[in-house]
């Protein structure tokens, strides 16, 4: 088979595209490799903690009940929309530096800190609590991430990161807030 296709599109395309084929991706980059592969692993961690942490959210989203519903399905939702739209800067930044990023659902979960519930039904306020929670882990993983790129010199990475911290800063104070109980 491979010969047919040899003689139809020539030995010279042949090789050409056996070589694109498992050419590995070099982006080219001023930073060292041991930057990138640093920088690289320290934004997949951040980028499988983001995605698990969207998923939760989306999650607690769905299942949330109760009489402060409205104000907590559409906080929840809020909240899953800022960090969906951090899932692609994350990765694509990754991928400038000369990186590889996350490739599957495995690969996810291999990488996460922030845990799963699959419980069956969580209380409202277990929901923000534990949301908070997560969204302080996010927060000391981005100050990790920081202080990587800080040391390889990475300043466009280290401002996104600044940005996203103060994000999920104020997703961890909202959280907060909501979930104080009502003593008047």
């Amino acid at each position: 088979m491979a010969k047919t296709i040899s003689k139809k599109i020539g030995e010279k395309k042949v090789l050409d595209l056996v070589k694109r084929r498992v050419a590995p991706l070099a982006t080219p980059t001023d930073l060292k490799g041991n930057a990138t592969r640093d920088i690289a692993a320290a934004m997949n961690g951040v980028l499988a903690d983001v995605f698990a942490l969207y998923l939760k959210t989306k999650n607690f989203h769905w299942h949330m009940s109760g009489p402060h519903f409205r104000d907590y399905h559409l906080m929840l939702d809020e909240q899953a929309t800022q960090l969906y739209g951090m899932t692609d800067p994350i990765a694509e930044r990754i991928r400038k530096l000369g990186g590889s990023t996350l490739r599957s659902i495995g690969h996810i979960s291999r990488t996460q800190r922030i845990l799963d519930n699959d419980a069956q039904y969580v209380e409202p306020l277990d929901m923000l609590a534990e949301l908070c929670d997560d969204n302080k882990t996010i927060v000391s993983r981005l100050r990790e991430a920081h202080g990587v790129c800080e040391k390889h010199k990475d300043i466009a990475t280290t401002s996104l990161i600044e940005v996203w911290i103060d994000e999920t800063e104020q997703r961890t104070w909202f959280l907060f807030e909501s979930s104080r109980m009502n003593l008047a």
